[in-house]
């Protein structure tokens, strides 16, 4: 099992869910699959039809970034982490 760690943006969309999930298997793609199976939808939200991460989200597995072939080792830390912008020059 991994260790998930969802943003307050993302946990927002679904109350009552934790921004720390436990959530099995052995890629990414399967990681998020176990996730959507606890919190229907939340798949939606991070991936698209591609299927490939949505462009305004970044995974990260053991703190490198990750697309859904990336392996998932039994205890890894997996953050779903939003693209932030704005700001001034």
């Amino acid at each position: 099992m991994a260790e998930v760690h969802l943003p307050r943006s993302l946990v927002a969309l679904f109350p009552g869910v934790p921004r720390r999930l436990e959530a099995g298997g052995s890629t990414v793609a399967e990681v998020i699959a176990d996730l959507d199976a606890q919190v229907p939808g939340i798949r939606n939200r991070i991936v698209d039809a591609g299927p490939v991460i949505r462009p305004h989200i970044n995974v990260f597995v053991a703190g490198q970034r990750a697309s859904l072939e990336t392996p998932v080792e039994p205890g890894a830390v997996v953050h779903v982490i939003p693209a932030v912008s704005g700001g001034r020059r």
